[in-house]
């Protein structure tokens, strides 16, 4: 086993999900050691094959991806993290982890996640669902237990409002995420 710090990037079914493969990029060039966990919705937006070309490994797609060996792929992730890094992150990921859902390999790392590793959290939604009180009281039970959030950013959406929901620029986002691990 490597050094390398091992942050785990949850994307998920946002139209940002294009801009996390500049993050999985910067990461992995900061040495870290990037594995992608992309959602179903999330690929309906990116495919995995840049995320496998970028971080040089295997994207998992799908909660019974299964490497070698004889450890579920999750809990194996779940157990070598140092961090998880959601972005983006959807109003409807954001929710399924405040209350404890599982229904997907994203969300099942996500609850089976080692105890000394962090999470990090980079909402991209449509500006009235980040307001909406349902979100912010996810976020508020999340933060309670100790997800870090960062964004999400203000501008043009691509619904085509203006307001809060921009993912925040990935460079800020990988500063985050490192200065959270070191």
């Amino acid at each position: 086993m490597s050094a390398a710090l091992k942050i785990i990037l949850g994307v998920t079914g946002s139209i940002a999900a294009h801009k996390a493969a500049d993050l999985a990029s910067l990461l992995t060039k900061t040495k870290c050691d990037v594995r992608v966990v992309m959602t179903a919705d999330a690929q309906r937006f990116i495919a995995p094959l840049p995320f496998k070309t970028l971080t040089r490994n295997p994207v998992v797609t799908d909660l019974y991806d299964e490497d070698e060996g004889w450890k579920p792929t999750h809990i194996e992730l779940a157990d070598a993290a140092d961090l998880l890094l959601i972005a983006p992150a959807t109003a409807n990921v954001i929710a399924k982890m405040a209350n404890g859902l599982a229904d997907d390999a994203l969300t099942c790392i996500a609850l089976a996640l080692n105890p000394k590793a962090k999470i990090l959290v980079a909402p991209a939604m449509n500006g009235k669902m980040w307001q909406h009180a349902a979100t912010q009281a996810n976020v508020a039970t999340l933060k309670k237990r100790g997800v870090k959030f960062i964004g999400p950013d203000e501008g043009l959406l691509s619904c085509g409002y203006e307001g809060i929901g921009r993912l925040w620029p990935v460079g800020k986002i990988a500063a985050c995420a490192l200065k959270l691990l070191r």
